[in-house]
């Protein structure tokens, strides 16, 4: 018996609400990381206190941020059709 899921469901642990929502965390996340260790010439090591708020930001890793954007994007846009024990994504009838 054929069945059909969404790939990306809607509790997605990486997926964000919108995809202006998963850019603006990774803008803050990455400008975060990226000013923690550029600023330390100027301003000493404080500035390292920047990388945790970016890492946070990104929710733990540049990679995972990556993933939840292609999770964001496709969300509702794929389906996952698995028959005889293979799967395939095909694009969701609307």
């Amino acid at each position: 018996m054929p069945t059909t899921d969404t790939v990306a469901p809607s509790g997605s642990g990486f997926a964000s609400a919108s995809v202006p929502r998963h850019l603006a965390r990774g803008g803050v996340g990455f400008g975060a990381l990226i000013a923690a260790f550029a600023l330390v010439p100027v301003f000493g090591p404080a500035t390292l206190l920047l990388a945790p708020v970016g890492l946070v930001a990104l929710r733990g890793c540049p990679m995972c941020w990556a993933i939840g954007l292609a999770e964001t994007v496709s969300r509702g846009r794929l389906r996952r059709e698995c028959t005889d024990g293979r799967c395939e994504l095909k694009p969701a009838s609307r």
